[in-house]
């Protein structure tokens, strides 16, 4: 497994909110005002969001193409809440190309994938999770390229219209792959207690598989699966998973 990053929480902190894959994108106005409205109201003392906040990320600068943008907005709304409380930014599968620029327009902190965090006498290992689909072989082959160096300075050195309509021709062979009804690979389940192993945790936390729920491992261990968000789909989605000394709840935003 990749070297986990650590991170103590203080002692101060009494509750942490997870979230992931809000795939955010300036044509879904609900589901980006339901984040908008959550960021705005946690009493969460730390929000960590697990990758793919953006539907698409392709690059820091659109930050300066776009001063008055949907990703200016998102940028805006991220601040607002880490003036307040720390923000923890990790990269999903759609936007690993975020940098530390946007990181400081956003004054939040990026981390590592994984990362354990040790909060009160509990350790908690995030993660993404696309890492760990490892049967989703031309995806993992894919990440292997794009995760390098020379990819990604190769890629954001193109035009920045260049790289947006590479993005969305992406975009639409993976919706084409939904439509078709092709399954997607899950989290491998020895992968995962060996990365929990290797970091003496007792619980992995990860998005990515749109599959929210909780998974009993071996030797005690387990996973849990965050949620994805989507406000106009029937029911609609939107879930924080928080973490407070009692363990984990899951808090659905659209709850009657």
């Amino acid at each position: 497994m990749p070297q986990a990053a650590e991170l103590i929480a203080p002692p101060a902190w009494r509750t942490v909110d997870f979230i992931s894959d809000l795939h955010l994108q300036a044509s879904d106005r609900a589901t980006f005002d339901a984040w908008q409205g959550y960021m705005s109201t946690t009493t969460a003392d730390a929000v960590f969001i697990l990758g793919d906040l953006f539907e698409v990320w392709v690059g820091d600068d659109i930050l300066q193409c776009t001063s008055g943008g949907f990703e200016a907005e998102a940028v805006r709304v991220i601040r607002s809440r880490a003036d307040a409380t720390p923000v923890f930014f990790m990269h999903g599968n759609r936007d690993f190309l975020a940098g530390q620029a946007l990181m400081d327009a956003c004054s939040a902190t990026l981390l590592a994938d994984p990362t354990l965090l040790v909060f009160g006498t509990q350790r908690w290992l995030l993660s993404h999770g696309d890492e760990l689909c490892i049967d989703d072989v031309d995806y993992m082959q894919f990440r292997r390229q794009v995760r390098t160096p020379e990819w990604q300075k190769a890629f954001l050195a193109r035009p920045l219209t260049e790289r947006q309509a590479i993005a969305r021709s992406l975009r639409e062979q993976s919706k084409s792959r939904k439509q078709s009804g092709a399954s997607y690979a899950d989290v491998d389940t020895a992968l995962a207690c060996h990365w929990l192993q290797a970091a003496d945790a007792h619980t992995l936390i990860h998005g990515h598989t749109h599959r929210p729920s909780a998974h009993l491992l071996d030797d005690g261990l387990s996973r849990v699966v965050l949620s994805d968000w989507e406000a106009l789909a029937a029911p609609p989605r939107a879930q924080v998973l928080r973490l407070t000394a009692h363990g984990l709840q899951r808090v659905d935003l659209f709850a009657r």
